[in-house]
């Protein structure tokens, strides 16, 4: 099992998995100070790893994105609907858009099979193709699909359990870089 973790082994842009935890604590932590922090630090991540970055780490800092706006109060309610309609629409379309074959297949079905609630992908269809949403509704698209990240991404490179140390932080690091690269697969 080692040497196939050393054969997935990849260049991450974090440092180390203390780093990584502290940045998927940061953006989840609801503390719009901790939060940036986090995000300035994903920026930092993608400056150096750029279109390597999982999409799942990009999303979820457009969204955090969107929330800490949100609470500084500086947007207008159209703004903010904005914003968050941006990143929802990234958020599916790049969470469907490797799914898709030759064929066209409906984004209802590719959100089907990846669990994402299909009221979302209807979200994304009004937020593309209608009439703007209200805000509310846009607040809790994000909480949903920042819920949905954190299930099928953060908690999976994490062990599920944002509190145990472990014993050896260098086979650690190797499981969140051999996770991320396959992640990333499965995300692309």
């Amino acid at each position: 099992a080692r040497k196939r973790l050393k054969a997935l082994r990849t260049v991450v842009a974090w440092r180390g998995r203390a780093e990584w935890d502290q940045v998927m604590v940061g953006l989840y932590c609801g503390d719009s100070r901790l939060q940036q922090e986090a995000l300035d630090r994903v920026s930092a991540w993608k400056s150096r790893y750029g279109p390597k970055m999982p999409l799942a780490v990009d999303c979820t800092a457009e969204l955090i994105r969107c929330k800490v706006l949100d609470s500084s109060g500086r947007l207008k309610s159209h703004e903010l609907i904005l914003s968050y309609g941006l990143a929802l629409v990234r958020f599916v379309n790049l969470i469907t858009e490797r799914k898709q074959k030759m064929v066209s297949i409906p984004l209802r079905q590719l959100a089907k099979e990846v669990d994402i609630p299909i009221w979302v992908v209807d979200l994304r269809h009004e937020l593309t193709h209608g009439k703007l949403p209200r805000l509310a509704l846009c607040r809790k698209g994000c909480d949903v699909v920042l819920d949905w990240l954190r299930r099928t991404y953060w908690s999976r490179q994490l062990g599920n359990n944002l509190c145990e140390e472990s014993e050896d932080e260098d086979e650690e690091q190797e499981g969140v870089e051999a996770n991320a690269e396959l992640d990333n697969d499965a995300w692309e």
